[in-house]
């Protein structure tokens, strides 16, 4: 259920992310900000999020793919809002060669399924780097959809247990965007409701070129913009 940009594809992601969040290879990367979100972006993603979700069938796992749009400073990214765009998983040539020659050798077969994955397409993400240039903000990261797969994917992956944290393929893609922050939404329908849990990421501290494609992804601190609850 991992989501793919073609920055993954590009051959220089230090080119699609915010000059704050991006470091020398082999330089010593400090300990990452702490994250603020508004609440009014995180449930426009979700408001997506649940309507995808609705729609995944055992044979289908739709992912859910956003930008991040925020500004980036010494000890804090703020994210103000999300930036949707469409899947080019199945028409951009750069993704069909980046899941046939790397993703499916390297994670398996089930990434064959042409519904796994997302592949921004490039005109959206263009679009979306101008508006955030015109509203004075920085292209920040992402942040996609881990839904309970245990429960609604077919019975020879259901002892696959999705999370807010990052999959094996997850930490290929954030070492291979280089996007300073990387967040996952894990969500679960129990009795006719929705619950989600949030997980934030910075890349692997090296490119996993130089050999550290298992490095884990330092957890970066989440907090969630809660002043709608707290007005007298």
């Amino acid at each position: 259920m991992s989501a793919v940009t073609n920055a993954s594809g590009s051959g220089s992601p230090d080119a699609r992310c915010s000059s704050a969040g991006c470091s020398a290879t082999g330089r010593t990367i400090p300990p990452p900000p702490t994250v603020l979100m508004d609440g009014e972006a995180l449930a426009d993603f979700l408001a997506v999020a649940a309507a995808e979700y609705q729609l995944i069938t055992p044979e289908a796992p739709l992912p859910c793919f956003a930008l991040l749009l925020g500004s980036a400073e010494a000890t804090t990214y703020h994210v103000r809002r999300v930036a949707f765009g469409r899947n080019a998983r199945t028409s951009d040539p750069a993704a069909l060669r980046e899941f046939r020659e790397t993703i499916v050798p390297k994670f398996g077969p089930a990434y064959e399924n042409e519904h796994r994955g997302w592949w921004m397409d490039s005109h959206d993400l263009l679009r979306a780097s101008r508006e955030a240039e015109a509203l004075g903000m920085d292209l920040l990261g992402s942040i996609h959809m881990h839904p309970d797969w245990h429960r609604l994917g077919p019975p020879s992956e259901r002892g696959q247990t999705l999370s807010e944290r990052p999959t094996p393929m997850d930490r290929h893609l954030f070492g291979r965007t280089g996007w300073p922050l990387n967040i996952i939404c894990y969500l679960e329908r129990r009795d006719g409701e929705f619950y989600h849990a949030l997980g934030a990421w910075a890349p692997p501290p090296q490119h996993p070129a130089e050999g550290s494609q298992g490095a884990e992804c330092p957890e970066v601190d989440l907090r969630i913009r809660t002043s709608s609850l707290m007005k007298a």
